[in-house]
């Protein structure tokens, strides 16, 4: 029943050519905690808990409101996507934005193991071919750096701002915007505003029930306007909490917002924020293919069987299986269970903003920011012999805390009825520290892995400074009414001092530990002339054509030495030092680099609106963590694997054949491709060129019906993808999927002091689908033997009342 539904409205969609809700006037780490796994572009790589045991195979890694003189356009235009606070209203409360993003959008993909798209580990976007650390994204302004895992340079959406807070985000999906600081853009930038607070004092609360015992809170108290000069607060508070779908556990999300609007005259205006959020997860393990396919979609970590997951440590330290699983699974399968893993980071982000119209065709923005952020990421480690009770393995925790200080200065100069120039810089200096810490588990009681974090063994300790500086220039020309070019450049600076500052490894034998990759140098990404070019005409009222075109460099990643995929981590063997390789790999290093272009159209009007993109990149100095060296003398490097090309197109469209009705259709279609015919592999070499990029679906399709008649509204999406590439040979594929939700709600109006009262219904994954989600960590050359592949959560239910004061 399911498919055939999803069949038909898959073909009601395609008979009516509709698409993309959006479109109005023209106004990218978690690794398997005890295994170096590491995602597939060398920039998506974060801080893992060890390095690996020797592995057979080789790992590749190859990521506002306004006071100007004039109004920004709130819809689709050129190459950007808006996502309006009532189509977010149309998910279950508390929905991660990038979920909602790429149920929305075309050439989005977003896939991750829990039904709000909260977990950490397992969460992975993608817009045309880049990840979440691929991509510019700033909140109002403020630089928010990499989305991926435990961001060293940057803090994720979910963990920033409370869903219900953000007005709108939209997607730069040609080149990205030069105006967004981040040294991370390869391809789009992502542009999230959060509300003001309101005029008139109120309120809003609403309560969330769901599977799995969740349960989600809500509240928000605006101040209104205190006094004469206009001065609003609002302050917000989201809890968020939910068992494991399958496993021991539970997932915990706290967040508060606090923003301050002070205008000043009719001159500008000061705003002040405070954000904090405290995320405490229990893991999902990931698996292998074959894990998944043999043990089914519930198997996981193995707490609270202690006892089976002593003997699984043995085996993994011993060689064999488990007795029955024989032929079922490998020693290496046996090796990625563990008995636990979590995670809890706290991030605490400040900023103050100053807006000012300094001359009638001249504003200012301002913007100072610091941000803060510490964690304990724990898992136990089935490698490692814990020394007093000789049980082999042992509670691994990394304690890492990050500060970054910043700010952003923009200047809008209006020359002339025809002429906009915007300039401005940029400055942060980024800490980064990362101590390894180990605890021992006793004989018949683990060491916890949540708390009791006084009394470990130091392992091995990374530090890093990063300074990062842009300037950018840019000036929109209006040629003829509604035809504009737009032309500017950015310059990019980013220097990265640091690397292990302890390492223990050579004291510690009773612990089992194994080769270390301690390493330390600097390295400087520099562009002083990254171009952009956009042209953009509106005709015949209804029309409109653009392109786009653009460089971008993305700066050198830095992670702890446990870690893969960046020039200071996993590097070496015991044989040919971390520090060596460094030292050689150094000498010829490059900033990856990609050439952008975007051509597109779009049409607007009352029953239809549709849009057709076509894309194409070229990508250089693909940096990958590769094994490198003769046969019989191997090592771990780090360095520029070749070129990648990409071609691609969205259609998308709405059609709108009653009032209240939308119905939205999209497809996608994406061509990347490896160039490398020489890749080092295992003291050889092997060609993956005319293989597709690992992790991103070569084809999308989108649908989604909303329809609100009087107070009640309706929404049914359902997104189909591809089959995505495992490896780089191509050798293995993550099956297709098709995955839907159906949301439901009524607006009562006005009941008793309530100014609003409103509930709503959500079913996601409605026909619960068997499917992997989220992919977090390394692609192999060949062959299924990393445990990098998340289950997607079942069907689950939530109900939602909420009310407006």
């Amino acid at each position: 029943m399911g498919r055939n539904l999803l069949s038909g409205v898959a073909l009601i969609g395609l008979l009516i050519s509709s698409a993309h809700a959006e479109t109005t006037d023209h106004a990218e780490h978690k690794t398997h905690p005890h295994r170096a796994t590491h995602a597939n572009h060398a920039r998506t790589t974060a801080p893992t808990h060890r390095a690996p045991a020797p592995r057979k195979h080789t790992e590749v890694k190859s990521g506002s409101e306004s006071m100007t003189v004039h109004v920004r356009r709130r819809g689709s235009h050129s190459a950007v996507e808006v996502v309006s606070r009532e189509t977010m209203d149309h998910f279950v409360a508390g929905t991660s934005p990038m979920q909602i993003l790429a149920l929305t959008t075309p050439g989005a993909n977003f896939a991750s193991d829990d039904a709000f798209g909260l977990d950490t580990v397992a969460n992975t976007l993608y817009v045309r071919g880049f990840n979440q650390t691929q991509l510019g994204v700033s909140l109002d302004g403020i630089p928010m750096g990499g989305q991926g895992f435990h961001n060293w340079n940057g803090l994720g959406v979910d963990q920033m701002e409370i869903q219900e807070n953000i007005t709108s985000l939209t997607m730069s999906q040609g080149a990205g915007a030069l105006e967004t600081p981040s040294a991370q853009t390869l391809g789009g930038a992502i542009t999230f505003t959060s509300s003001d607070p309101s005029d008139k004092a109120g309120g809003q609360i609403s309560q969330l029930f769901g599977s799995y015992n969740g349960f989600r809170t809500y509240g928000r108290v605006d101040s209104g306007k205190l006094n004469s000069s206009g001065t609003k607060f609002y302050a917000a508070y989201a809890r968020t909490a939910q068992d494991l779908w399958k496993g021991y556990g539970d997932q915990q999300e706290q967040q508060a917002n606090f923003k301050l609007v002070q205008p000043v005259g009719d001159r500008g205006k000061i705003t002040a924020v405070f954000d904090y959020s405290n995320f405490a997860q229990y893991n999902y393990l990931g698996l292998t293919k074959n894990m998944w396919q043999k043990m089914g979609r519930n198997t996981t970590y193995l707490k609270p069987n202690y006892e089976l997951a002593k003997q699984y440590a043995y085996y993994a330290q011993n060689g064999g299986v488990p007795a029955g699983l024989e032929g079922v699974l490998s020693n290496d399968e046996i090796g990625d269970y563990a008995y636990d893993g979590t995670q809890t980071q706290r991030n605490y982000l400040s900023a103050i903003t100053g807006e000012f119209q300094l001359f009638p065709n001249v504003t200012s923005k301002t913007i100072a920011y610091a941000h803060v952020s510490n964690g304990d990421y724990s898992a136990t480690n089935p490698f490692l012999i814990s020394p007093s009770s000789q049980v082999p393995m042992a509670m691994e925790t990394g304690h890492p805390d990050v500060r970054r200080l910043g700010f952003v200065q923009n200047f809008d100069i209006h020359a002339g009825h025809n002429n906009d120039i915007k300039t401005g810089i940029w400055y942060e200096n980024d800490r980064f520290n990362y101590p390894m810490m180990m605890y021992e588990d006793g004989v018949n009681t683990p060491h916890s892995s949540i708390a009791d974090f006084k009394n470990g063994t130091t392992w091995w300790s990374d530090s890093f400074n990063t300074n990062t500086f842009q300037f950018y220039l840019q000036d929109t020309y209006q040629i003829i009414p509604g035809m504009t070019v737009e032309a500017g450049f950015r310059s990019l600076l980013q220097t990265t001092h640091g690397g292990t500052s302890v390492d223990n490894t050579s004291s510690l034998s009773e612990w089992g530990v194994y080769y270390s990759h301690p390493a330390s140098g600097n390295l400087t990404a520099a562009n002083a002339f990254l171009p952009h070019f956009n042209f953009d005409y509106h005709f015949l009222n209804q029309h409109e054509v653009y392109f786009d075109i653009a460089e971008n460099m993305r700066a050198y990643d830095y992670s702890a030495q446990s870690s893969s995929g960046s020039p200071w981590s996993g590097l070496g063997s015991a044989s040919n030092p971390a520090q060596t390789v460094f030292d050689e790999n150094k000498k010829s290093l490059r900033p990856e680099r990609t050439w952008n272009y975007v051509v597109g159209y779009r049409f607007n009007s009352h029953f239809f609106s549709g849009s057709a993109d076509f894309y194409h990149t070229d990508y250089y100095n693909r940096l990958a963590a590769i094994t490198s060296g003769s046969t019989g003398n191997t090592y771990s490097s780090f360095m520029n694997v070749g070129r990648e090309t990409m071609n691609g197109a969205d259609v998308a469209g709405t059609l709108r054949p009653l009032p209240g009705l939308a119905i939205t259709n999209s497809f996608s279609w994406n061509d990347a491709t490896y160039e490398d015919s020489h890749l080092p592999y295992n003291g050889g070499y092997v060609s993956i060129k005319g293989k597709r990029q690992v992790y991103y679906p070569k084809f999308m399709y989108k649908a989604d019906v909303s329809y609100t008649w009087h107070h009640a509204t309706f929404n049914f999406n359902t997104t189909y993808t591809s089959a995505r590439q495992m490896t780089y040979t191509n050798d293995e594929q993550i099956p297709a999927y098709w995955t839907s939700n159906l949301n439901v709600a009524y607006d009562f109006g006005k009941v008793g002091f309530a100014q609003s009262l409103k509930t709503s219904f959500g079913i996601s994954n409605l026909y619960n689908q068997n499917y992997i989600g989220g992919v977090y960590g390394a692609a192999s050359v060949a062959g299924d033997d990393n445990a990098n592949l998340f289950v997607a959560a079942p069907r689950e239910f939530f109900g939602t009342i909420a009310a407006q004061f």
